[in-house]
């Protein structure tokens, strides 16, 4: 299913039953939620997912126990003592005008978990059997709207991968856990420095470039929009060098059974040549005017240099580094230079811009 629709998908079901909210969330294997909802349930959702109360939450293991094959109602699944202690239904539900919620949860091939909840306004009635009966006979094709958006998530997945190795550019997409989610040939081929282990996790032989990934990770994490993070890798004995890009990937907020975090892609130190325009392109989301300057800015050109090459003014280049150097996380001409090492496609010889 479109990314955008899962929040119309969420209106109807609640209309369908009555209710007054309706919610889907995604729990991965480290505890990650993204959720798509009813406006009305939106705040209660944001801080839920910024608190301690997440990994605390009884409901969808309890639903998976008791009730695998059904909704059911949280009075259902939770004792009466649990009920009336609950810190989500105190924190959460109750303050923003709810009182009863339904839902069902199950877990992907993936792994991951996946719930629909859905709450009553205080003065309705709880959900009656019938209308619980009514969302079980929608259960498999909500099921199957969630199976098939994780399968195109992958297959965007390994697209990205197939991309790059056509410009000869090795390449894995990261998953918000750490993993490989697909990797191209040409990556593999760098084997045993960067390899998979158990359970598909990324692994350096490098410790140190294992240390700086693993920081830059972080970074990329912490960050409200993340940027390219760069990490060197040291070569020996005739290995030549490697740096390793972390690329963000640009997902709709809405995108909830997407767990790319980002495309780690590799380049040699050393290359002979200016950085391919559809590299340049691709990886940082430059327009075909930021590339040439991108490019010149590679070859050591000074701005002044780049503008009369390209038969622009010297302002024009300034700005149009000044965006790229946003778009590549760099803030230096240096750490740009040394971030388009590199980025050449096989074949592709020194060129003009």
């Amino acid at each position: 299913m479109i990314p955008e629709l899962w929040g119309d998908a969420c209106t109807a079901l609640a209309d369908t039953v009555g209710s007054s909210t309706a919610s889907i969330f995604t729990v991965d294997t480290i505890g990650k939620h993204r959720y798509v909802t009813t406006p009305n349930i939106a705040d209660a959702f944001a801080g839920f997912i910024e608190s301690e109360h997440r990994f605390n939450n009884l409901r969808p293991i309890r639903a998976m126990e008791r009730y695998p094959f059904s909704f059911a109602r949280t009075t259902d699944i939770l004792s009466p003592e649990e009920y009336a202690n609950d810190a989500i239904n105190r924190d959460f539900i109750h303050p923003h005008g709810m009182e009863w919620e339904a839902g069902y949860a199950f877990q992907e091939p993936t792994g991951h978990i996946v719930v629909i909840t859905l709450m009553r306004a205080f003065g309705l009635d709880h959900f009656s059997p019938e209308q619980l009966q009514h969302l079980n006979l929608l259960k498999p094709d909500i099921s199957r709207a969630a199976y098939m958006a994780s399968r195109l998530a992958f297959r965007e997945a390994r697209s990205m991968t197939e991309t790059l190795s056509m410009i000869g550019l090795p390449a894995v997409v990261i998953g918000d856990a750490g993993q490989a989610l697909a990797m191209n040939p040409e990556l593999e081929a760098l084997s045993p420095r960067i390899r998979t282990a158990a359970g598909n996790r990324l692994v350096l032989e490098s410790v140190g470039a294992r240390v700086l990934l693993d920081e830059a990770i972080a970074r990329y994490r912490a960050q409200a929009e993340p940027t390219v993070q760069s990490v060197p890798m040291l070569g020996d004995d005739g290995v030549p060098p490697l740096i390793l890009h972390l690329l963000p990937i640009r997902r709709a907020a809405r995108d909830i059974f997407s767990r790319a975090m980002a495309v780690l892609a590799v380049t040699e130190v050393g290359q002979v040549g200016p950085p391919d325009m559809r590299v340049l392109c691709g990886l940082f989301d430059l327009t075909p005017a930021e590339a040439r300057v991108a490019r010149g800015i590679a070859m050591a050109h000074t701005p002044e240099m780049v503008a009369a090459s390209l038969g622009v003014s010297v302002e024009t280049a300034r700005s149009h580094l000044k965006r790229i150097m946003h778009k590549t996380g760099t803030t230096r001409q240096a750490e740009l230079v040394l971030l388009l090492s590199g980025l050449n496609a096989p074949g592709s010889g020194p060129g003009g811009f």
